[in-house]
């Protein structure tokens, strides 16, 4: 028997105070200040979202990477606000996502949308002072990407910006002993990259690092949608179907929902029922690409360091370590124990909040 689901989303649903006549709307909230000045701050600067710790505060800010333009090229929103404009906008504004991949694919929105979250967490604090800050990057980022995001850091009022690779930070988040000569397995499935890494002696022994994560199973479903029910779907569409029904492993009750789009044949708008099956087998491509990027990893693990990861088994984190059964299929596929992170979500920002506390200590994982 199939279980109906409701759709899930991505963002916990608001309630908004009423206004009537006779009483005048609540006032917003005054943003309360602090007095300690946001010397250090850490970014994630994420393909689907953006994390930003401040020294001695813990994450003040999560927000979608996302950013609204009008034809000259203005800011019309960032973050939450733009996401909810994604495929919605009229003629002349359009929403944008500046990275892409893991790395920034629109270097003018993605500095605009950085000093706006900077400029948000700045406004926190009674006296601004220029912050050191550090980003954390995919492990494969070229000479050039890594550029871009320099560049956008610096211009956003950064004083002196460090890059750490985002499985060093995602391991010391999780809590590994990255320094020790412990080997240590992290696959961090993000919104554009999985990064997997082996880790000893704060250095990355060997990784891989692919492009398939969260947009490419986001967009499997969309010509999923396309192919079998003639149904056109966008991307936060897709994006609750994976987080409602998508899972990597077959379950003990398939679950269903309702999904609404648009017929391809008449044009109008259609609800079809779809179930946990066949979006399993519209994600089972790009799963089982990244489960071969683990495999790719562990083939050229050294033997010593080996034999640590199957005593103490792989740790995943990330987004998309929330998909059903994922963990699941990395030990039917390796053999090897899975457990996936308390907070997966913000395991890499907490890493980099680690390192601002103990500079010291991670200096040999950070680079200029």
């Amino acid at each position: 028997m199939t279980a109906v689901v409701e759709p899930r989303t991505a963002e916990p649903p608001t309630t908004e105070p009423v206004s009537t006549p006779h009483a005048p709307a609540a006032p917003p909230a005054p943003v309360r200040r602090t007095w300690r000045p946001a010397t250090h701050i850490a970014v994630d600067l994420g393909t689907a979202n953006t994390l930003v710790l401040v020294k001695g505060e813990g994450v003040v800010l999560n927000e979608p990477s996302v950013a609204a333009l009008d034809a000259t090229g203005t800011i019309r929103g960032i973050g939450l606000e733009a996401k909810r404009m994604l495929g919605r906008t009229p003629e002349g504004i359009r929403a944008v996502r500046p990275m892409k991949d893991g790395v920034i694919a629109d270097f003018h929105v993605a500095e605009q949308m950085l000093r706006r979250f900077l400029k948000v967490v700045m406004d926190r604090h009674m006296f601004r002072v220029k912050p050191t800050v550090i980003v954390c990057v995919p492990s494969s980022i070229t000479e050039v990407e890594r550029r871009a995001v320099r560049d956008s850091a610096k211009s956003a009022g950064a004083k002196k910006l460090y890059m750490v690779s985002e499985p060093m930070a995602a391991a010391i988040g999780a809590g590994l002993p990255v320094d020790s000569p412990r080997g240590s397995m992290i696959v961090d499935i993000g919104g554009g990259t999985t990064d997997i890494a082996v880790i000893a002696l704060s250095g990355i022994v060997c990784d891989a690092s692919i492009r398939t994560a969260g947009d490419e199973l986001d967009l499997a479903i969309v010509h999923y949608m396309r192919k079998t029910y003639n149904v056109l779907i966008g991307e936060p569409t897709a994006e609750q179907i994976k987080l409602s029904i998508g899972s990597a492993m077959p379950l003990e009750q398939e679950l269903s929902m309702p999904v609404k789009g648009r017929d391809l044949v008449s044009g109008l708008p259609r609800t079809v029922v779809v179930d946990s099956a066949g979006i399993r087998d519209a994600l089972s491509e790009s799963v089982q690409r990244i489960v071969n990027a683990v495999r790719r990893a562990l083939e050229v693990t050294p033997p010593e360091l080996a034999s640590d990861i199957l005593d103490f088994g792989i740790v995943l984190t990330g987004g998309g370590a929330l998909i059903r059964g994922m963990g699941a299929l990395l030990t039917y596929e390796t053999g090897l124990p899975v457990r996936m992170d308390e907070d997966p979500l913000t395991s890499v920002v907490r890493g980099t909040g680690f390192i601002l506390d103990n500079l010291s200590r991670y200096e040999s994982v950070l680079t200029m």
